[in-house]
């Protein structure tokens, strides 16, 4: 077990960013990290942004734009919020695999699919909520302070940011517990990269300030980041 330092991020690339990999292996990487994600209560950000966005304004319907959707299973979650709450959510998975969206439509995900790099979507766009679960770590600084802008510019309520902690506690958690679970070799592979691309609370504050927008940097219990703005009014 070589563990690499995590003094400053890692530009080390994750099997996930492959285009090359197969549909299959794509699929079953998916599956693996919708447990990961029910297991270590990583939709619970997510869901706790939009109960205070709902309660702040209370708003009886939204639109919701998830980045990076992956297999879809944030937006199941939030579909699932929605109807719990009796709040209307118009649900828009964008994701540039192709894959994403076969896995997506055959695991059930309610709502509309955009399959693009997310800077191709047209500028006015607009949807009331934009968010990204996991999916911020993949981006280099630079892309990264041209994403918060992004969202800044394509969300009309508010935007949130659900990514991971880079600690060397999650990183010894993930490379033993994927081992012993026996999990998918693409996430047994990436998911201690994805520690070590990930960020600290100086990360988020450096970057928020490159990208000139105001927001709120929360930890999480275990081991996330919240990143987030709700327009005024």
């Amino acid at each position: 077990m070589a563990r690499r330092s995590l003094g400053t991020r890692s530009d080390e690339t994750e099997w996930m960013d492959d285009a090359t990999q197969t549909e299959a292996a794509f699929r079953s990487a998916l599956r693996d990290l919708e447990f990961l994600n029910r297991i270590s209560f990583g939709y619970r950000p997510t869901l706790h942004f939009l109960d205070r966005l709902v309660a702040r304004t209370g708003a009886k319907s939204l639109s919701v734009l998830d980045v990076g959707a992956g297999g879809g299973d944030m937006l199941r979650r939030i579909h699932r919020w929605g109807g719990d709450r009796g709040i209307a959510v118009a649900l828009t998975g964008l994701d540039r695999s192709p894959a994403a969206l076969l896995a997506a439509r055959d695991a059930g995900t309610p709502g509309a699919w955009i399959s693009a790099d997310l800077f191709d979507l047209p500028a006015d766009a607009r949807y009331d909520v934009v968010i990204s679960a996991l999916f911020t770590h993949h981006l280099p600084d630079a892309e990264l302070v041209r994403f918060l802008g992004w969202m800044a510019q394509h969300a009309a309520h508010g935007w949130m940011i659900n990514d991971l902690h880079r600690h060397p506690v999650p990183w010894l958690g993930l490379w033993c517990g994927t081992r012993l679970l026996r999990l998918d070799p693409m996430v047994v592979h990436d998911s201690t990269i994805s520690v070590a691309r990930a960020f600290t609370r100086r990360d988020w504050q450096r970057v928020t300030a490159e990208a000139g927008v105001a927001a709120q940097i929360r930890w999480q219990c275990p081991f996330r980041w919240a990143v987030s703005a709700q327009a005024e009014g």
